[in-house]
């Protein structure tokens, strides 16, 4: 039998002890939040429907979904013809199912199937992979997680404040800087008006929606590729839209509100953003600080209906570590309209390199063990092994090294391992019920009985 290579699939890893850690550490203080916050936490298939996926994210999303080939022989009726037709043609007959793209569309899917058995509003967080069939480059994954917090059944403009403040509480937690980027889907489509575009929002806004990647000359661009007028471009620029400061909020709002004077939808979409700022500081009074107005920012998703939101690191430089948005009608695409939405999302695969890029993940994360206990002789190994479980039993993490081998490649395990203390029980620790301990980050040896050494270990924790 021909030895397979191993082999990982483009925008997939492994990830050992050292890396799991680092991960369940930003995983623990993103769940912790969104439970401090009274989110409630759910689960979707890593499956579903194709037409429940199709069409909720644009052209471009869904040329990214994974798709899930059919069982069986699905080409047994697919005629000759559909086969010259393009794949399009081609795709019904082979695939009804695909990898979860998103948290967001499944969790409408869900809220529609079990409005029954929820009380709304209606606030849950999940924390599940997602795939899309993207270019893997820095930051960017095939297979990565998301972690999301949503509100369903209300439109009150608390719930913005509130996710702005939860961002906020997280990325604090985790010792980042953040800058959160704020706008407002009907100043985009204002801006469409204005701009005389209105019946091209939404590819005014998925080419928009690059600018951080292209520039505004790409921008302008592309747009004219897909037949704007040169005017379009022009008269944008002249627009000098650019984030806004928390010290410019109330000079952009009034430029704008002049601007949109004979716009309504553009003034309804001011009025949200000064709302939703003069709630932050009953949130955090220094809340404001970390906040810009951005009117650039599009966030191509065709679902949002209202605020849209993005944070950015200000630790290092990387794309997008977070967004979200209000959307009005998603449960209507699958027959429950009028229901209101507001969440945010986070890239914990994202934060992750962020946090690694700026040397923040604290030190105690080196090492998941505490205590590694040398496996000295048969004659000592009971009571090697009551100490082990006096340790667990205390809280602390510990092993014990399977094998009889020499203390020398012991020691050594413990130290390829990052595990700080290592206890010997020999002969006469046995007949004085002490254990021989070395710290080997300083090199610095001990001679304790158990309860002694629970309490030095718990106090350098």
């Amino acid at each position: 039998m021909k030895v397979a290579k191993p082999t990982l699939p483009k925008g997939t890893r492994d990830f050992l002890p050292e890396e799991m850690r680092k991960r369940q550490y930003i995983f623990n203080i993103i769940e912790s939040h969104f439970k401090k916050f009274g989110f409630l936490p759910v689960e979707t298939p890593a499956q579903e429907n194709l037409s429940v996926l199709s069409g909720k994210y644009g052209e471009e999303g869904d040329q990214l979904m994974f798709r899930i080939l059919n069982s069986g022989d699905f080409l047994k009726d697919i005629s000759p013809d559909s086969l010259t037709g393009g794949y399009k043609n081609v795709l019904p007959y082979i695939s009804e199912k695909a990898l979860r793209y998103d948290l967001t569309v499944p969790f409408a899917r869900m809220v529609v199937m079990h409005q029954h058995e929820i009380n709304f509003p209606f606030k849950r967080y999940q924390i599940q992979p997602v795939w899309r069939a993207d270019r893997p480059q820095k930051g960017r994954y095939r297979e990565f997680y998301q972690c999301d917090a949503d509100v369903i059944g209300s439109d009150s403009l608390l719930l913005e404040a509130e996710l702005i403040t939860l961002y906020y509480e997280i990325f604090s937690a985790l010792n980042l800087k953040v800058n959160i980027l704020l706008n407002n889907r009907k100043i985009l489509t204002a801006l469409s008006i204005y701009l005389g575009i209105p019946e091209q929002l939404t590819e005014f806004t998925i080419i928009l929606d690059k600018l951080d990647k292209i520039g505004i000359a790409g921008v302008v661009e592309a747009w004219n590729a897909k037949g704007f007028p040169e005017s379009v471009g022009e008269a944008f620029i002249n627009l000098d839209i650019k984030s806004t400061s928390h010290l410019d909020f109330r000079n952009t709002i009034n430029r704008f509100q002049v601007l949109f004077s004979d716009i309504p939808v553009g003034l309804e979409g001011l009025s949200e953003l000064i709302t939703v700022w003069e709630l932050l500081p009953h949130f955090n009074r220094t809340l404001q600080q970390h906040v810009s107005l951005d009117f650039t920012l599009a966030r191509g998703l065709n679902y949002y209906t209202g605020a849209i939101l993005e944070v950015k690191s200000l630790d290092t430089e990387m794309g997008s570590i977070g967004g979200g948005g209000r959307y009005d009608n998603l449960t209507g695409l699958f027959g429950l309209p009028g229901i209101s939405g507001m969440g945010i999302s986070l890239g914990a695969d994202r934060i992750y390199d962020v946090i690694e890029a700026a040397g923040k993940f604290p030190e105690y994360l080196i090492s998941a063990v505490q205590v590694l206990l040398i496996y000295f002789d048969d004659q000592t190994l009971p009571a090697t092994l009551k100490v082990l479980q006096e340790l667990r039993n205390a809280g602390i993490s510990a092993e014990i090294y399977p094998d009889q081998k020499k203390i020398g490649k012991q020691y050594e395990f413990a130290a390829k391992k990052n595990i700080p203390w290592v206890g010997l029980i020999g002969t006469s620790e046995l007949s004085t019920q002490t254990l021989k301990v070395k710290y080997l980050p300083t090199g610095a040896e001990y001679s304790w009985d158990i309860p002694s050494f629970i309490s030095e270990i718990k106090k350098a924790k």
